[in-house]
C-alpha cells in the first residue's frame, strides 16, 4: 500500500540517537552511528521524530510500505520494556543513566583498598552513542578523551573522569566527524567546562580540532584545555 512514511537523510544524520528516544514505536534504530528506519510496520507516519532531529536529516514521503501493524507495535514495546529490566544481559552503551558513588571519609577506607575505585559517574561513554539531551550534562565538567588514553595513563580515573562527565572516541576508528555531536551536546546543555585528553599521536588531533569546533559552533564561552600523553603514559607539556 501507498502511504505517509519518514525518510531519513543518512548525510544530514549526525548520530545524535534523538529520534529513535522519541520513537515509542521502535521503528527507527541506530547502526553504525547513523539513524536507520528499520520497518515500515512500525512506523505510524505521525513524525513524533521530526521536532527532536537537530539537522532536519528527517522528513516525509509517499512511497509503498508495508501497513502500520500496532499489534506488532505493541508486542515489540513489551519486549523492549522487559530488556530495560534486565540490564545486566543487555549492553550499557544503550541506556542512558547517571551513576551514584559513595565518597568515602577520612576516618573510612575504601572496600578493596589496593584496588582503585572507579570513578565513573554514567553510562553510555561512546560520544556516538550518548543522548544528546541526557541530563547529567546540565552543570557538568566534561572530558571528552581518546579512547587510548586510560590504557595508557594509569592514574585516568582519579587524575581525569573523577567529577566529570566522561565522553570518549577514536577519530581514526569511527566514521563521521564528533564536532556535530558535540555542538549539540554543548548547545543544549549549560556545560561547565571542557577537558580533551588526546595522545600524543598526530590522528588524535581529530578529536582535539572537533572539540574546538564545536565549542565555536555552540557560542558559547566555556573553560577548555587540552592535556596530552605520551605512548609510554607520561603527561605532556603543552
Amino acid at each position: 500500500m501507498k502511504r505517509r512514511i519518514i525518510k531519513i537523510d543518512e548525510a544530514k544524520c549526525n548520530g545524535c540517537g534523538l529520534c529513535a528516544e522519541a520513537c515509542h514505536e521502535g521503528a527507527i534504530g541506530m547502526e553504525n552511528g547513523k539513524a536507520k528506519l528499520l520497518r515500515d510496520d512500525y512506523c505510524d507516519g505521525l513524525g513524533d521524530c521530526l521536532p527532536t532531529c537537530p539537522t532536519g536529516a528527517i522528513t516525509f514521503e509517499e512511497r509503498e510500505a508495508a501497513a502500520y501493524d500496532e499489534a506488532a507495535v505493541k508486542e515489540n514495546m513489551k519486549k523492549k520494556a522487559a530488556q530495560a529490566d534486565s540490564l545486566p544481559c543487555g549492553c550499557p552503551g544503550t541506556h542512558a543513566r547517571a551513576i551514584s558513588r559513595k565518597e568515602h571519609t577520612a576516618c573510612e577506607t575504601e572496600p578493596a583498598a589496593h584496588e582503585p575505585a572507579s570513578r565513573l559517574s554514567q553510562w553510555p561513554v561512546q560520544i556516538k552513542l550518548v543522548p544528546v539531551n541526557a541530563p547529567y550534562f546540565d552543570g557538568a565538567n566534561l572530558l571528552v578523551a581518546a579512547d587510548c588514553t586510560a590504557f595508557a595513563y594509569g592514574n585516568f580515573h582519579e587524575k581525569f573522569i573523577k567529577n566529570r562527565i566522561a565522553l570518549i572516541g577514536c577519530p581514526k576508528l569511527d566514521e563521521g566527524d564528533y564536532s556535530e555531536k558535540l555542538t549539540a551536546i554543548l548547545s543544549n546543555n549549560e556545560v561547565k567546562s571542557v577537558t580533551v585528553v588526546r595522545m600524543e599521536v598526530p590522528c588524535c588531533g581529530g578529536i582535539e580540532n572537533a572539540v574546538k569546533n564545536a565549542l565555536v559552533k555552540s557560542g558559547k564561552m566555556i573553560p577548555w584545555q587540552v592535556v596530552t600523553i605520551s605512548t609510554d603514559g607520561e603527561i605532556l607539556e603543552n
